[in-house]
């Protein structure tokens, strides 16, 4: 049945339900939450929900008929989808203005027309502006969904035009039953990787991955080493974050995932430097994290952390990815807050 794929989100999924039992159902609903819980799968059963030609309840998709079946494939006449284009760091005005022209045509079939933008936090100024009229006057029997991961990169103009609709990182059963579903059931493996996920289903799965964990030895061998090579290193992450191909949402989750153990290392060694055991590590890894905690220092690993996080930020809002793999490499170079 529809919405049994749909792990987690039950408030979000019962103010769909309230609205539409009321017949309160509005144009324009902004779902944020961090990117890979969920959100895109949300609206894509929502939309199926309402385009059911024969749905078992109110407001739940049958899956099997030819509406569900198209919305699922993607090629249903009166679901929209807008994306950034692949290479593009920010939502073209050309491709908005196309996709307000759909919308303003009448549904082919049914009363609905649903417009799902899975990029609103690449809109432009320009991009902004030309939705603004389509969200001013949505056209009758459209729904619009904008998929956001916060308000702050939104234009107040078009924040006022929706309602919010907060998704939460997915609880640990609920990754558990998602890794479950994709065949991952290792107990030990399980675990690691909700830990590592925060909460992200996309996460958990990108980190069950050999290659991933390839290059995690890579690049904290060559960080750890007394003489880094950087060059080197910048061309292993580039070279690992590229093979995600040309979609620019796998390359920042690739780069992402290398900054989260690269953190994940820097405090192991700033709890070594403390005096803490550090469990899960052999003897090799705990001696190379020493010694790099005594070459820098506990103040100046938290420094490390810090930029470390500030880069991540960066990766959300689409900074140059190599300007970024670059930024991190370079603070590994920079002396110790003693010898400066």
């Amino acid at each position: 049945m529809s919405w049994e794929r749909v792990r987690g989100h039950t408030a979000a999924l019962t103010t769909f339900r309230t609205a539409i039992a009321r017949g309160r159902l509005g144009q324009a609903y902004l779902l944020v939450g961090p990117d890979g819980i969920g959100k895109r799968l949300f609206a894509t059963e929502l939309a199926k929900a309402l385009l059911c030609e024969r749905p078992p309840a109110p407001f739940v998709a049958c899956d099997h008929c030819p509406s569900c079946a198209q919305v699922q494939a993607g090629t249903h006449p009166d679901v929209f989808h807008l994306c950034t284009p692949d290479g593009k760091h920010e939502l073209p005005v050309a491709e908005m203005r196309g996709f307000c022209t759909q919308m303003a045509f009448k549904p082919t079939r049914g009363i609905w027309k649903v417009g799902i933008v899975e990029d609103a936090d690449d809109f432009n100024e320009e991009s902004a502006n030309c939705f603004l009229k389509t969200l001013e006057e949505p056209p009758p029997g459209s729904l619009l969904l904008l998929l956001a991961t916060g308000t702050d990169r939104q234009l107040p103009t078009i924040l006022s035009r929706c309602q919010v609709v907060r998704f939460s990182p997915l609880r640990p059963e609920e990754i558990r039953a998602v890794l479950a579903d994709q065949g991952v059931v290792d107990p030990a493996q399980v675990d690691h990787l909700i830990r590592l996920s925060g909460g992200s289903v996309a996460r958990a799965l990108a980190l069950n991955d050999e290659s991933f964990w390839k290059v995690r030895e890579q690049l904290i061998d060559g960080l750890l080493a007394p003489r880094p090579n950087f060059v080197e290193l910048a061309g292993v992450w580039q070279r690992f974050y590229e093979e995600a191909g040309k979609e620019t949402t796998g390359q920042r989750l690739r780069v992402s995932l290398v900054i989260g153990f690269l953190v994940e290392a820097i405090q192991q060694a700033l709890r070594l430097s403390l005096g803490a055991d550090v469990a899960g590590l052999n003897e090799s890894e705990e001696a190379r994290l020493r010694a790099f905690a005594d070459r820098l220092g506990p103040d100046r690993l938290l420094e490390l952390i810090d930029r470390c996080v500030e880069a991540d930020f960066h990766v959300e809002r689409r900074v140059q990815l190599i300007l970024v793999v670059e930024s991190v490499l370079e603070q590994f170079t920079r002396p110790s807050v003693a010898s400066r």
